[in-house]
């Protein structure tokens, strides 16, 4: 299936898509995604015994702020108006998931602003842990962060 470009005008300029027509819907996105660190990190987390702080409190605030902020990064989204964002953390051994769900009513969807609280709130992670992932030479052999992704997108009409 073939669809026209609507981020592009006719003569290929980058332009925000008009959803100036669409009517009103109630929207939801959640997006998911993992940090891997060393055992001995997740360990820290639990206890609340890393030296910057409360990681995952401080990680939820970052979440939050990206979600509200995407409209700044990312340089073709609309501003929209964000009425929910909910965060949930999952500590395995060796990783965290992290799951953003993010609720608008409005003219487009919220699927970036979940991916940006994932993202964000992932990078808040590694940024409070960082001392403790480094190794000898001050690298990072075990920490990564994947499988981020989009898990659930919903759109209902508003009667």
């Amino acid at each position: 299936m073939s669809e026209d470009l609507t981020h592009t005008d006719d003569e290929g300029n980058v332009q925000m898509v008009d959803v100036g027509d669409k009517p009103d819907t109630a929207r939801r996105a959640v997006a998911r995604g993992e940090i891997h660190l060393q055992p001995s990190t997740i360990q820290s987390i639990r206890e609340d015994d890393i030296g910057k702080g409360n990681v995952l409190a401080t990680a939820r605030v970052g979440a939050v702020q990206a979600v509200k902020h995407t409209w700044e990064t990312i340089p073709m989204c609309h501003q929209i108006p964000i009425s929910n964002v909910d965060t949930d953390f999952d500590l395995g051994d060796d990783q965290i998931t992290l799951e953003v769900a993010v609720e608008t009513t409005g003219k487009t969807g919220c699927e970036m602003e979940a991916l940006e609280g994932v993202t964000t709130g992932l990078n808040v992670i590694w940024d409070m842990v960082k001392a403790a992932e480094k190794d000898a030479d001050g690298q990072y052999p075990e920490t990564a962060i994947d499988n981020v992704r989009v898990v659930e997108k919903r759109k209902r009409r508003i009667q």
